[in-house]
């Protein structure tokens, strides 16, 4: 295994129970994106700011571990992939114990910040290992243990914070890290490694002389940073009525463009956006993980909100229909994992979007007469389908790379998906709330008194209740309740109708097996 793989960080332990040790501290990072979500009301009370300014504790995390993400690659190379890794996990640990401390706002958002950054490198550093000390035919079951973090952490996120807050308190969010943290950090040490190979690669480097594109990195995270701010705070300020959202546009589109200018023509970029050229099936893979960013970042902020929103569901019990409806992809993933290995890639993903589209489609037909059960199935299917894309997406990704160039495709990999989740909640909700009025616009028409259907609805509730004024609310907000449903209803039609868009460029992916040894073979060839 070891000439085989001198890449390898397993050494003498096995690439399997390296797995297990790197994939602890990456559940944690992911699990942090959405577990303090349905946190926020509590955390503004407790800090006494107003909770719009809470969801800052969201964008600064998701801001600070996109832009480390890219940057990974190249921070693993200059101070050696292990060491990244345990310096990675003991910021997130100490910031994450510091997010709990915190006295006020201010401390938990710069602590929140430092925690994205220890987070970011996480995820793409695992993948990278896994990608070097697996052999090809074996990648698709190593990629199975590592789509389990990816997928599932998002799934119990709010069903474990929800559970958190409601026995203890907001802090313990946080504070949970710490003992999971020093844990990580004693596995990784102990049954992980630092191959002679990289070794020897960084110190030809550092001889050579370290430079560090700052120009790439600078536009990045201006452009990166901004994008994301746009994106998370578009509805809420408004979108273009907002001058914080004009400005953020504006430097997004400005850090960007700069951005792809500078790093094509680069000998060395931070970002390697010249290797998505180089290599078509890491191209479609980035962009297939876009995809599966939204479906999955898009979905788990949509459905807990339809259920608190329209059904009247706590938090936790929101939380927990997702976790019982998401529970079959921990025991499809293996079988992804096995799929891959013998099939087609076009045949395990065309199925796979194709039942996603299914699942929405189930989502559109959803009515105030849903229940618990209905919620659960609904994101069963959704779940059923998830690992049949991350698995084969991941594991085409590396094709026909050039030895260490693993990095650098994880963390284009995992920024992508991170920038697609962005884009998914910021789409979801602006539909959500557009539809919502449009909805309302609709049905309030009717409620006039020259309609005979509402004066008798409202005479009804009338001697009901005892109260006109009563009725009339009671009966405005149960039409408010209807529209916001058939809000959520037209929301996932759109994202069915976008899923199958998807289906006829699966079709022309070019990724069986003996093509995958041809470009692997040409690779090879032209390295020599």
């Amino acid at each position: 295994m070891a000439a085989d793989l001198p890449r390898s960080a397993a050494g003498r332990v096995g690439p399997w129970v390296m797995t297990a040790c790197i994939s602890l501290p990456t559940f944690m990072e992911v699990l942090d994106v959405s577990i303090a979500n349905v946190a926020l009301p509590q955390i503004a009370g407790n800090l006494g700011v107003p909770p719009e300014r809470a969801t800052w504790l969201v964008t600064t995390y998701l801001v600070a571990n996109a832009v480390i993400i890219p940057i990974s690659g190249f921070l693993s190379r200059a101070i050696g992939r292990k060491r990244y890794f345990l310096l990675s996990i003991l910021l997130f640990t100490l910031a994450s114990l510091a997010c709990a401390l915190a006295p006020s706002f201010g401390m938990l958002l710069a602590a929140r910040v430092l925690q994205g950054v220890g987070g970011g490198g996480l995820a793409p550093v695992e993948q990278a290992m896994l990608a070097d000390s697996f052999p090809p035919e074996k990648r698709s079951m190593a990629f199975a243990a590592f789509g389990i973090v990816i997928v599932i952490a998002p799934i119990l996120g709010p069903t474990v914070g929800g559970a958190v807050v409601d026995s203890l308190s907001w802090h313990w969010l946080f504070l949970l890290n710490v003992p999971v943290g020093i844990l990580a950090l004693v596995l990784v040490q102990a049954f992980t490694v630092e191959s002679d190979t990289l070794v020897e690669e960084r110190q030809a480097r550092l001889r050579k002389g370290l430079s560090f594109d700052w120009q790439g990195f600078l536009f990045m995270v201006v452009g990166l940073g901004a994008l994301l701010i746009m994106l998370d705070r578009g509805e809420s300020e408004g979108w273009f009525s907002s001058g914080l959202i004009v400005a953020m546009t504006a430097l997004a589109v400005a850090g960007l463009g700069a951005m792809l200018i500078w790093e094509f023509n680069h000998p060395d970029p931070i970002v390697p956006l010249p290797l998505l050229f180089q290599s078509r099936n890491l191209a479609i893979a980035v962009a297939m993980m876009m995809i599966l960013g939204i479906l999955i970042f898009g979905t788990i902020q949509l459905i807990p909100q339809m259920l608190q929103g329209v059904f009247g569901y706590s938090p936790y019990l929101a939380g927990l229909a997702l976790t019982y409806g998401g529970a079959i992809a921990i025991l499809m993933m293996p079988v992804s994992g096995i799929a891959v290995s013998r099939l087609d890639v076009r045949m395990v993903l065309f199925p796979a979007f194709a039942l996603q589209a299914f699942a929405f489609w189930n989502l559109s037909n959803f009515s105030t007469q849903s229940t618990f059960f209905d919620a659960s199935m609904a994101r069963f299917w959704i779940s059923l389908g998830l690992p049949f894309l991350f698995i084969p997406i991941t594991n085409v990704a590396y094709v026909g790379l050039a030895p260490g160039d693993a990095d650098k495709a994880s963390a284009m990999l995992n920024l992508f998906r991170n920038v697609g989740g962005a884009f998914g909640i910021s789409f979801c909700q602006t539909m959500l709330s557009r539809r919502d009025e449009f909805h309302f616009a609709r049905l309030s028409e009717t409620l006039t008194p020259g309609n005979g259907i509402f004066n008798g609805t409202l005479d009804r509730l009338t001697a009901a209740l005892g109260d006109r004024a009563q009725a009339l609310a009671t009966l405005v907000g149960e039409v408010r309740r209807q529209t916001t449903m058939l809000a959520f209803t037209d929301t996932f039609h759109v994202l069915m109708i976008a899923v199958l868009c998807i289906l006829p460029f699966i079709l022309i992916l070019r990724t069986t097996p003996s093509r995958a040894r041809e470009e692997t073979a040409d690779t090879a060839k032209d390295a020599a």
